[in-house]
């Protein structure tokens, strides 16, 4: 039951932290803009946070839980080991999550999780109790859908554009208000699939510490979850949403709903499908899309290159931490 409490613990502080780090990309572009305050723009996006695991299942979850690590890894004759393994993985994940906040840098706490659990499972077991073919398979969706954010950013800026070639000056005040629903989906995509990664782990825990006989997501963990991710998105971080709605591109109201549509459309139909991605790197991505799709030379690429340098490092670095602490868990423990 302590372990239980502690894992439960540590993965709704994640979750937490999670919502913290990642307001900046739900908010940050509706609020440099001023189509809503501060404080309506984090109110606003905090329910939608808490609501969206409610509406668009579990996929991402059972993801996370089944097809990453090997479920023979955790046998009862071994469970401090199973147990340090989950507390070790949420800890590198935790810790990447502040370094990345304290200066500011928008990271991907998906990408800290998955290094985490990587990192753990190969000090713990080797590379044997990894399931390289689904890992593959987040790698992949955690890759691809940057990409994908970059071109349908670039797209639908420019189908706007030719939509509202003839309109008048008046068409901003539009945009400023079409910025609402849009921040809305994005937030509700956001809660779908960025609170479902600490649902599976809590369901994964469940099930080696003997509460759940198999993988399944109890109704409580979706609830407290949601309820996580949201008041981290309420508490806001300043930081990272200054460098996501200012020192990307200079965004005008237009650019800002182009670029929450685009990011809300990848997200979801990522939900929908399975595949855990990274909020900040979808939204900064689309972000650079519609940059590039007014003027290639707008984008400051400077600030660019070290988002995607934290993309290619956050892995192995919260990998590394989660193998450390592991490490030194299992030591302590052994003194003690």
């Amino acid at each position: 039951m302590w372990f239980a409490v502690v894992i439960i613990s540590l993965a709704l502080f994640f979750d937490f932290s999670n919502g913290f780090h990642d307001a900046a990309n739900v908010v940050a572009t509706i609020i440099i803009t001023r189509a809503l305050s501060p404080r309506k723009a984090l109110i606003l996006a905090s329910i939608c946070e808490f609501i969206g695991p409610f509406l668009f299942g579990t996929a991402v979850a059972h993801m996370i839980g089944e097809n990453i690590i090997d479920l023979s890894a955790f046998d009862p004759g071994a469970l401090d080991i199973s147990v340090l393994l989950i507390i070790a993985a949420l800890i590198g994940a935790i810790l990447w999550n502040l370094i990345t906040w304290f200066f500011g840098l928008p990271s991907s706490s998906s990408h800290a999780l998955i290094g985490g659990m990587v990192g753990a499972v190969l000090v713990a077991y080797g590379p044997d109790k990894i399931l390289w073919k689904g890992l593959i398979f987040v790698i992949g969706s955690l890759v691809i859908s940057p990409l994908l954010g970059l071109l349908v950013g670039w797209l639908f800026l420019r189908i706007t554009f030719r939509l509202t070639r003839d309109a008048t000056p008046k068409i901003n005040y539009f945009f400023n208000r079409m910025q609402i629903p849009a921040s809305i989906a994005l937030a509700l995509s956001h809660g779908a699939n960025d609170a479902q990664k600490s649902m599976g782990l809590i369901a994964l825990s469940l099930v080696i510490l003997g509460f759940s006989a198999s993988f399944h997501v109890p109704w409580w963990v979706v609830a407290s979850c949601a309820t996580a991710i949201a008041l981290g998105t309420a508490s806001g971080g300043w930081k990272i949403i200054k460098t996501m709605g200012s020192k990307i591109y200079r965004l005008r109201s237009v650019h800002a709903f182009c670029a929450q549509t685009s990011s809300a459309a990848v997200i979801l139909g990522a939900a929908l499908a399975g595949g855990p991605v990274s909020t900040t790197h979808v939204v900064s991505s689309s972000i650079m899309g519609v940059g590039v799709g007014q003027r290639i030379k707008a984008v400051r690429w400077g600030v660019a290159k070290n988002i995607i340098l934290a993309w290619f490092i956050t892995i192995p670095a919260s990998a590394v931490m989660a193998g450390i602490s592991f490490y030194l868990i299992q030591k302590i423990l052994i003194y003690f």
